[in-house]
């Protein structure tokens, strides 16, 4: 059920950031004590509770509203008795367990967990496996919706609701109870199982057409169903019985069983070894050391029967892409492209620091007296928070204030500074004080810290608080660099505290708030809506806001010497930046669904994404929803240089020409992948433009004007200190840092640079070094020669590091000619023409280990027009591999074995390799990322 409600025409140019606003789809708007957060306590039942030197109250303001159902109804967490105390995690995957937005539906909307999706019903689990996505909204948004391949429950279940039980990082167990009958089912992201247990009444698997048996042992049994393969699993004893859509089975005197989906038919031996190794929870360990984030994801599970403690695990491409631990070759299709499975209870990711400055540094490319007069216009402004009153439009204010304040101090305007320290000081304490026109509220029931006045349902819904807080937070940061006695507990640190404790806890045990109330660690980012309350799951537009609040962690723990909260900031930026990079931009080319037609989209949803914002079809706004605010925290998006321009090139096209109502934003987006094209626009207007609402003619143009003279951000290297950068021009690299502490330091960067840092202030240095001009779009050149990239790219690009990836096994059968299980490579919108008197030619190492008897196989394919269908297949004789360790080399030159289709004009056309073993019953190894792994296409 997706809600629909009139929203006012004067938000339709105005409202950045809205990512669930209560206006639905329409479609999609087409038209912590123990880490020094402050008490952990719930606070006292008084009416107003100090903090520090702020306050806040403990009943909502006269004429307000807290959580209510779409009716308008007050509601309450919808929790067992069991978890009633336990601060419910809202704006998560699953979060219709727990909040009833829709009176009508007391079990769950749609849940998102993936590889599987769930709906909650009287009778039980609706469970399904989306495989085929389809193109919605005139073409701008693509989904892989719900669709119910069987219910998991007992027989006669019965309930009048849905409850929440227990959860964890990222798994939950919903509570089914009719008075005769219980059931709990331990869902979760990336979980292949279900695990129930009930009490009452026999299992019962109701699908929703007839299913195919393919294997049937008793207690275990292999059915198919849409075309999607199951096992189900009973205690040892027990016997499956099928009767047309009904199987069922007696559980004797056991209370649990469990089902998995199947990659295939073949998978079953692996998957029955983890039937009855029960997960219990999730959790993950993040750590951020000498210029380096690793994470581990960890499964508890408990042996129902047997000894095995194991599991398998689906790794999201985000994650995927940046482990090391060995994968099987199984995979499932998901909205977030290919998931790929561990055989183990844990993975560790590593990834490279993004890093966060107050500001960019010093360059002679600024004209300071230009920059002052910017910086008076806004200090001196009549009302410099533009008659801002919610929560968000004041949070946008004081983030516009906070990005001058730095700037100010680098160019020696010191009292322009402190004036603007000054209104950011008085408009948060305003705020922080209980009382006023505007303070801040705590919901016993919800757990949940709300400011009012409140705006896009951010009381009644609670969506948002991640987005709104950020700016607080941020600016919070930037006046504890100058000014620690005002961050201190004792002053107004405290309500600082309470708004990360609402938005980003790191505590599991803290009693007021949840854990990372917004952020999904295992999904890679934050979901925006408090309640989950539609078809396509939860959803989030601005991801940008949500990096502000990471950007804002990581500056608030340096200046008041939070390591941990600083190094949760980092952890929190640099995981959602690969999310962003892959599932809002798809930089790889390897998410969206070929058929959907764009290139980056405005929102991601449970089931997929759209090119859309809650607000507005304005491309502007699609594509600058997720760039604002442009901060010292933007510098990641800098990573995908290409993809910047890709996005760059679609919203012109889509807007019929340049960017004119967000340039400014846009302008500073492009700068991050070409700063010279971005000056241009600027200069070309000469200042004459208005600012977007959260922007100021000083911001842009010191951002704009220092890139072109120091390069764009070089995301290849990283710093130890998580406050420094590098940029790089023309062969020479500029580093900077700023340190917090009170003590110097010497920052060391990852190639081998050094830089000395004083106490409380910032330092820039150059070197040589850098890379070449950015890679292209992927096209054919002179040479048309693409390099195999891990996470199945196929890339011009010469900068990726060397790397592996398994083949699949053939299972001990010839499939010679037939790919199967392929791992696959693919370029999209190539463009070329057929070069007479060349043929398609590649250059691969393999390796099959000591394992004896295997052959990889390639095939080439190439779809002309990039519509889907493949025109011309070359499928080369396979190689036969040696069993001694060490790479082999295998080219065109083994010979063609079967060629299809002709080779014509490539226009926005994709290039595909696929490797797989024809024989052998072992997995290989591929090289990646080298010289010796490549393919050439006969095209100039």
């Amino acid at each position: 059920m997706i809600e629909v409600l009139l929203v006012r025409t004067s938000l339709s140019r105005l409202a950045p950031g809205l990512a669930s606003r209560p206006a639905a789809a329409t479609l999609l708007a087409i038209a912590v004590a123990a880490v020094g957060l402050g008490p952990a306590a719930s606070p006292a039942a008084a009416a107003t509770i100090p903090a520090g030197a702020g306050s806040y109250t403990d009943s909502r303001p006269a004429g307000t509203s807290g959580p209510t159902t779409n009716t308008g109804a007050p509601v309450t967490p919808k929790l067992t008795t069991a978890a009633r105390d336990k601060p419910v995690p809202t704006n998560d995957w699953w979060s219709s367990l727990a909040y009833q937005r829709y009176g009508d539906n007391p079990y769950s909307t749609p849940m998102y967990g993936h590889p599987l999706t769930y709906q909650a019903k009287a009778s039980g689990l609706e469970v399904g496996y989306p495989t085929t996505p389809a193109i919605v909204g005139d073409g701008r948004q693509y989904e892989y919706a719900h669709k119910a391949d069987l219910t998991v429950g007992l027989s006669g279940l019965n309930s009048p609701d849905t409850k929440a039980d227990a959860w964890s990082d990222w798994t939950v167990t919903p509570y089914w109870a009719d008075g005769s009958r219980t059931f709990r089912a331990t869902i979760g992201h990336g979980m292949p199982f279900v695990y129930a247990k009930g009490s009452g009444g026999d299992a019962r698997i109701t699908t929703a057409s007839t299913p195919t048996v393919f294997s049937d042992d008793g207690n275990v049994l292999g059915i198919t169903v849409a075309g999607h393969h199951y096992a189900l699993f009973a205690p040892t004893g027990s016997d499956w019985n099928v009767s047309g859509t009904a199987i069922t089975a007696g559980l004797g005197s056991k209370d649990y069983f469990s089902l998995a989906v199947l990659p295939s038919t073949d998978a079953l031996a692996t998957y029955r070894k983890y039937a009855f190794s029960f997960v219990t929870g999730s959790q993950v360990a993040w750590q951020s050391t000498g210029g380096t984030v690793k994470a581990t994801y960890s499964l508890t599970t408990e042996a129902k029967e047997g000894t095995e403690r194991g599991t398998l695990q689906a790794l999201y491409r985000h994650q995927w892409l940046h482990t090391t631990d060995a994968l099987t070759p199984y995979t499932y299709v998901s909205p977030r492209g290919t998931m790929k499975v561990r055989e183990s209870a844990s993975f560790t990711t590593s990834q490279k620091n993004n890093g966060v400055v107050p500001a960019l540094p010093a360059s002679s490319g600024v004209d300071k007296a230009r920059l002052a007069g910017y910086l008076n216009e806004v200090a001196n402004a009549s009302d410099p928070f533009s008659g801002a009153a919610d929560t968000y439009w004041t949070g946008k204010a004081l983030g516009r204030l906070a990005q001058l304040v730095p700037v100010a101090d680098q160019i020696g305007e010191t009292a322009t500074r402190d004036k603007l320290l000054g209104l950011m000081k008085g408009r948060l304490q305003e705020w922080f004080t209980a009382g006023g026109a505007s303070e801040f509220s705590y919901d016993k029931d919800w757990k949940t810290l709300t400011g009012y006045p409140a705006s896009y349902g951010s009381d009644t819904e609670l969506n948002d608080h991640h987005f709104h807080y950020s700016y607080y937070v941020y600016a919070a940061a930037i006046i504890a660099q100058y000014d620690q006695a005002w961050a201190a507990d004792s002053a107004w640190g405290t309500m600082i505290k309470h708004l990360i404790r609402d938005t980003a806890n790191p505590s599991r045990t803290d009693s007021a708030y949840p854990f990372l109330r917004g952020f999904d660690v295992y999904a890679g980012h934050s979901w925006a809506s408090g309640h989950q309350g539609f078809a396509a799951g939860n959803n989030q537009e601005s991801s940008s806001e949500s990096i502000n609040l990471s950007a804002g962690l990581v500056l608030w723990g340096a200046a008041t010497g939070d390591n941990n909260l600083r190094d949760l900031g980092s952890f929190l930026l640099t995981t959602e930046s690969e999310a962003i990079t892959q599932y809002w931009f798809d930089a790889s080319q390897q998410v969206f669904p070929a058929s959907f037609g764009h290139d980056t989209v405005g929102m991601v949803w449970g089931s997929g994404g759209a090119y859309s914002t809650w607000w507005t079809a304005n491309p502007e706004e699609i594509h600058g929803i997720n760039v604002l605010p442009v901060t010292g925290g933007s510098l990641h998006l800098a990573r995908e240089k290409a993809a910047i321009k890709r996005n760059i090139a679609e919203m012109e096209r889509e807007n019929g020409g340049p960017a004119q109502e967000w340039r400014d934003l846009l302008w500073q987006f492009e700068s991050l992948s070409d700063p010279a094209a971005a000056k241009a626009k600027w200069d070309g207007v000469n200042g004459n433009y208005t600012p977007e609402q959260g922007e100021s003619k000083a911001h842009t143009y010191h951002w704009i004007n220092t890139l072109n003279t120091v390069g764009a951000p070089d995301m290849t290297v990283s710093g130890d200190l998580p406050t420094s950068a590098v940029f790089s021009k023309d062969g020479t690299r500029t580093y900077t840092a700023h340190n917090h502490g009170s003590t110097a330091r010497t920052v060391t960067f990852s190639d081998g640079k050094t830089l000395s840092v004083q106490a409380r202030s910032t330092a820039t240095s150059t070197g040589p070094g850098g890379p070449g001009p950015d890679p292209e779009e992927p096209g054919p050149s002179t040479g048309n020669t693409f390099r195999l990239k891990t996470g199945g790219v196929l890339t011009t690009a010469t900068t990726d590091p060397a790397g592996a990836d398994t083949v699949a096994s053939a299972d001990g059968v010839n499939r010679d000619g037939t790919p199967y299980r392929p791992t696959v490579y693919e370029v999209k919108k190539v463009n070329g023409k057929v070069a007479s008197g060349t043929a398609t030619a590649f250059r691969l190492r393999v390796d099959a280990g000591t394992k004896v008897g295997l052959a990889p196989q390639v095939r080439v394919s190439y779809d002309l027009t990039g519509d889907g269908t493949f025109d011309r297949a070359e499928t080369f004789r396979y190689f036969a591999t040696d069993p001694v360790n060490g790479w082999e080399e295998y080219t065109q030159a083994s010979g063609a074995q079967a060629t299809t289709g002709s080779l014509g004009e490539l226009k926005n056309g994709t290039v595909r390799l696929e490797i797989w073993n024809a024989l052998g019953n072992g997995t290989s190894q591929v090289q990646t990322g080298t010289d010796a792994a490549v393919l050439k296409i006969p095209y100039v």
